[in-house]
C-alpha cells in the first residue's frame, strides 16, 4: 500500500505541474525546433523516455506522467474498461506520421545545431499567457473526451504520442536482453479472486497475462496496483 501512496502522490504532483511542464512534452514544438536545427526540451524528454523504456518499460506512465494523472482523475467519471484490440494501434499510426514529420524537418532545416532546452518558453515556464492557457485546456479536453466515452486511461491506450517511445525502448531492451523492471507471477498461488484486474488502471487481463510467469504487455505501466491488490502475493515487482 505504501508503494501506491507514493505513486498517487508523484502522479498527482506531476499533473498539478503540467501547466509549467506541458511544452516539454509538446509534439508541436519539437517540429518547430527541428526546422531551425534546435534540440529543444521535448526532444530531450522524448529521448530520455526511450532510453528509460529500455530498463523500466512504461514506469513513467504509472508514476510520473501528468496526462496519466489526469486520466486517473477522469476515471471517477467513467470507470469502465476501454476495449482492447485494433484501437491500441491508433497511437502508433499517430506516432509514425508525427516522427516522420520531425525527421523531415530536421533534414530540411537550416543552420548549425544548437541545444535549447527552454526553446519557446518564458523562463522555462510553459503556460505564461492567455493563449497558452487555451492550448493547455484544449489538451485537457482532448484527454477527457476519450475517458468519458471509452473508459479509464483510454487516451493512454489509443492516442498518447509519448507511449510509443517507451514501448520502443522496452522492445529494444528485450531484444538486447538488458535487465528490465518487470512484474513476475507465481500462477500456482492464484485463487482467481480477480482483484488484480479490478485494480489495474490499464484494464489489462492480468489472469491471462500471468500464464508466462511475468506480465509481458506493452500496455502495462508497471504501476504495481495489481501487486498491491494481491493478498496471496502471486505478483511481485
Amino acid at each position: 500500500m505504501a508503494l501506491q501512496k507514493i505513486r498517487r502522490f508523484t502522479i498527482i504532483i506531476s499533473m498539478l505541474l503540467f501547466p509549467i511542464t506541458i511544452w516539454y512534452f509538446s509534439p508541436y514544438l519539437i517540429i518547430m525546433a527541428a526546422m531551425q536545427h534546435i534540440i529543444n526540451g521535448s526532444f530531450i524528454v522524448f529521448t530520455l523516455m526511450f532510453l528509460s523504456g529500455m530498463f523500466f518499460g512504461r514506469l513513467w506512465c504509472g508514476f510520473f506522467c501528468p496526462t496519466g494523472g489526469m486520466s486517473e482523475c477522469f476515471a471517477t467519471f467513467s470507470d469502465k474498461a476501454p476495449k482492447q484490440g485494433w484501437r491500441n494501434y491508433i497511437k502508433y499510426g499517430i506516432w509514425l506520421v508525427w516522427i516522420s514529420g520531425v525527421v523531415i524537418c530536421h533534414i530540411l532545416g537550416k543552420g548549425s545545431y544548437t541545444i535549447q532546452p527552454f526553446f519557446m518558453t518564458d523562463h522555462g515556464i510553459s503556460v505564461s499567457n492567455i493563449y497558452s492557457y487555451v492550448i493547455y485546456y484544449g489538451i485537457v479536453i482532448l484527454f477527457l473526451i476519450p475517458a468519458l466515452i471509452h473508459g479509464k486511461r483510454a487516451n493512454c491506450h489509443y492516442i498518447c504520442w509519448m507511449a510509443p517511445f517507451m514501448i520502443a525502448g522496452y522492445k529494444l531492451g528485450r531484444i538486447l536482453h538488458l535487465p528490465q523492471m518487470k512484474i513476475k507471477s507465481e500462477k500456482s498461488k492464484c485463487t482467481g479472486c480477480g482483484m488484480c484486474e479490478k485494480k489495474c488502471p490499464m484494464s489489462l487481463s492480468i489472469k491471462s497475462l500471468m500464464e508466462s510467469g511475468e506480465i509481458k504487455s506493452a500496455e502495462c505501466i508497471l504501476c504495481g496496483e495489481c501487486v498491491s491488490a494481491c493478498k496471496n502475493k502471486v505478483l511481485s515487482i
